[in-house]
């Protein structure tokens, strides 16, 4: 069975340490944890390896964030991935950070990354993982924050965090979304 993870960012030095890459981080942690290596091909760097008999696809894609479907499409149509077996990594303003929420669907929630790979794939028939980023910004300033870095104490604590987001995909890999959401969504 083939899974595609995909982490979703923008290309790029200047956003390299943004919170709106954190679906990057997630992927770059999974890949370096597994001895997996990216390398640049159609649509963004993809990484290859093997969990439990099944073949995992890391895409980070470089068509940014808002044509990310672009790059979903394109992988999912080459590698014959069933929708069910898409797991996109996120950030989102509405959860604390460093929490979790696995979803096997659901809306964009205004997420344009999101938006596009649903545009593309007929619906938000896929799962997704949303990693918390938290939202302390002031009232018109939300893009300033995504676009943002992190700050010092966040960056402390974010290799624990990352390693978690990582083996949540696991899980959603080897056990199904049920598994994950039960372990790794987070209570409030």
């Amino acid at each position: 069975m083939k899974y595609l993870i995909v982490g979703l960012g923008n290309i790029g030095a200047e956003y390299a340490e943004t919170r709106h890459n954190i679906g990057f981080k997630v992927v770059d942690t999974l890949a370096a944890q597994q001895d997996a290596t990216f390398s640049s091909d159609r649509y963004g760097s993809v990484a290859t390896l093997r969990h439990r008999g099944q073949e995992i696809f890391l895409l980070k894609p470089s068509t940014y964030m808002n044509l990310s479907g672009k790059a979903v499409r394109y992988w999912v149509q080459k590698e014959r991935i069933p929708q069910e077996n898409i797991f996109v990594v996120v950030d989102d303003i509405a959860l604390p950070f460093g929490h979790l929420r696995i979803r096997k669907n659901g809306s964009d929630g205004g997420h344009n990354g999101l938006k596009s790979i649903a545009e593309c794939l007929g619906g938000p028939n896929y799962a997704r993982l949303r990693f918390g980023i938290g939202g302390d910004f002031p009232k018109g300033a939300q893009v300033d924050y995504v676009l943002g870095e992190w700050t010092a104490d966040e960056k402390t604590a974010l290799p624990a965090l990352l390693r978690n987001a990582s083996d949540a995909i696991l899980s959603f890999v080897a056990e199904g979304p049920d598994r994950a959401m039960n372990r790794y969504n987070t209570k409030r």
